[in-house]
Formats: C-alpha cells, structure tokens, sequence
C-alpha cells in the first residue's frame, strides 16, 4: 500500500541510490565505514581512501563564517497520478522529501528517485517538478503548475496537486548560502546534489522547525529558520571529508584545497594584514599561480574578495556591536575612518553612521 503524505517520520528500509548520470549523488555510508568493513579478498583491489580535500580546519572556518538566509520556502504536496511544477527560482534550491515515492526532474536531466529523507540540493533558475506515479506508472500524469499558486505576503507557501490525500509530501526552499558579497558556495553548482539521509540524522525534524517558525511570525523567527537550514547545510558538508564521492569538488570554493586553505585564512580574520605574497604563501603557490587560481574560483581577484570580506565584518559590527567607526574600521583592516567611510558607502549605498541610525543597506 502507498504511503501517505500524512504519516510522517515513517521508518523505511535504507538502500543505496544508483548513480544517475550528470548527477552526483552519495549513499548512506561514509568512506570511513567502508574503510572499517572487512579486509579486501585476496585478489580484490584495496580500498582507497578519499581523494586529497580541504583540511578539516579550513572546512571549519569557512562553515563557520558561512551566511544562510531564504528567500522562500514552501511546502509541496502531490497526489498519485499528479506532477508537480515548480519553475525555477534566482537562487539555490533545497529539496527534501519527507514521505512517499515518486521522482524529481530537474531540467533535462534523468528523473531523480524521491524516497523519504531523499534531499536535493539545486542551483538557480533549476525548474523542478516532483511526480507521483499513479495507474498507469508515469504515463499520463496530470500537471498542475505550481508557481500560480504563490500566496502574496505568506510566510510559507504551499504548492498542491492533490486530489485526496497526498502521497509525496517535500519541504522545498530557496536560499542563499555566501560570505557577504564574497562568494556563493552555491551560485555555480555544476549539476544538482542528491544525498539519501537517514531517519536518525532528523533533517527533516529540522526543515519542519524551521517551517513553524515561519509559520509563527514571531520575533526571529526569520534569524532562527536560517539557522536550521545551516544546520541541514553543514550536515551535507561535513560528510565531504568523508565520501570517496567526488560531489564537494563541484562547489568552486572548494575545489582547490589550496586556495580554500587561504580563502579561510581571510574569512576566519579579514582584518589581518593580509598581502597577496601572505595569501600565495598560505596557499604553497606562487604568487602568479595563486592570484589566477584564486581569481578563476573565487570570480574576483584575492585583495577584491578580502575587500567585501571586511566591509561585511565592519557591517556586522556596526549592527550588533557598540565599538566607535573608528574601531570597527580598525578591526577590519583599515587603516583611517576615512578610507573606511569610502569603501564602505560605495558597497552598501550609505554611511556607517547610517547602519547605527538602522537604515538598511543595498546588499
């Protein structure tokens, strides 16, 4: 009998998803369980461990200063017999199912099987469309769009192509995951990111927390939804140490352990005296080498990156903090307030002084 969208948090039994071409995907197991399985039969090639990635220290610094916000996020539910679609979004997609079968399309890519705790992890502008199979399989499905239904001012918005109980139920949001004006970790996802989580790992726990506090509207709710969907980014991170699946390296930030190691270097202490010679160093590259590699993956040269980096420290302080213009100027890296003054209404449209008086900014 087929599972309904109402019984949530149903136990199913874990199997392994196989690869579908130009999509990464990860099972359950890390490479470290695989490592600690039996020894390999005699004749049988060694078990290998992960390919060289971001040492641990770097990969924490960077999550650490990682900025999450959404921009939307819904509930989606589907009937048997019924698709789903949902158009594409200007900015990164996350997909979670919570219960039922069905599939996923993304684009022209090969349907993506939906089981429950299947997440999917898509970049912008990805059209996304969730179909239940009904009588006669995936033939013959009725398509309901999904984007006229969009309720003007809702905190959480549900998308439905029901007739009766649904039998697939997702948690979709959109969302940006940057460092300031930096970089976007998600922005240039080459292809979409499919990791099978377990009942235990209680992502979906988390996703529907963060619905409810959408739902509440009440003080922070915005602040605190973020904060769970970090928690459910950091988990699909962490596990990159792991896997001897290659999907990390699709993200441009940390494709290159060396540039990585120096970019954390500028995220975890933007207000150093870093150079471009420091930075290469850091990095064991040449300066050439380094200013090139950093440019390609980063999208702007190191001083420009470490430029937005501390204008975004400096804008922070200046919110939460009490510390005077000149010394948030001063901890970012600036040598007067007037140098300060200037990079900083030219990124954010105002003055300094403006952040305190609670005036918004243009980025």
């Amino acid at each position: 009998m087929r599972a309904r969208a109402r019984a949530w948090r149903i136990p199913i039994a874990n199997a392994n998803t196989a690869p579908i071409p130009g999509i990464c995907v990860m099972g359950e197991r890390s490479a470290r369980d695989s490592m600690l399985r039996s020894e390999p039969s005699a004749g049988a090639a060694p078990i290998k461990p992960p390919i060289a990635r971001i040492a641990p220290e770097a990969l924490e610094s960077l999550l650490g200063a990682l900025e999450v916000s959404f921009v939307a996020l819904s509930e989606c539910l589907v009937s048997a017999g019924y698709r789903l679609e949902l158009g594409g979004w200007d900015a990164p997609g996350i997909h979670y199912n919570l219960v039922g079968e069905g599939r996923a399309i993304i684009g022209d890519l090969p349907p993506i099987e939906l089981r429950p705790h299947t997440l999917i992890v898509v970049r912008p502008n990805s059209p996304f469309c969730i179909e239940a199979a009904g009588d006669r399989g995936y033939a013959d499905l009725r398509t309901v769009e999904g984007r006229g239904q969009a309720q003007a001012g809702a905190a959480v918005r549900r998308f439905v192509a029901v007739n009766g109980p649904p039998d697939l139920a997702l948690v979709c949001g959109y969302f940006r995951a940057s460092y300031g004006a930096c970089a976007d970790i998600f922005e240039n996802l080459s292809v979409p990111i499919v990791e099978q989580f377990r009942t235990e790992d209680q992502v979906d726990a988390k996703l529907q927390a963060a619905l409810n506090e959408l739902l509440a509207q009440e003080i922070g709710s915005g602040a605190m939804s973020a904060a769970l969907l970090k928690q459910v980014i950091v988990m699909l991170l962490r596990r990159s140490l792991l896997s001897i699946n290659a999907w990390v390296e699709r993200f441009a930030i940390l494709s290159d352990p060396r540039i990585a190691r120096a970019f954390a270097a500028m995220v975890a202490r933007p207000g150093d005296s870093h150079t471009v010679q420091k930075l290469a160093g850091v990095a064991c590259l040449s300066r050439s080498a380094f200013v090139g590699r950093f440019t390609q993956i980063v999208g702007k040269p190191p001083m420009r990156a470490l430029r937005d980096l501390r204008l975004r420290q400096a804008l922070h302080e200046l919110r939460v903090g009490a510390s005077s213009i000149e010394q948030v100027a001063r901890a970012a890296g600036y040598a007067s307030r007037s140098s300060f003054i200037k990079a900083f209404r030219a990124a954010y449209g105002i003055e300094p002084s403006g952040v305190r008086r609670g005036q918004s900014v243009d980025s």
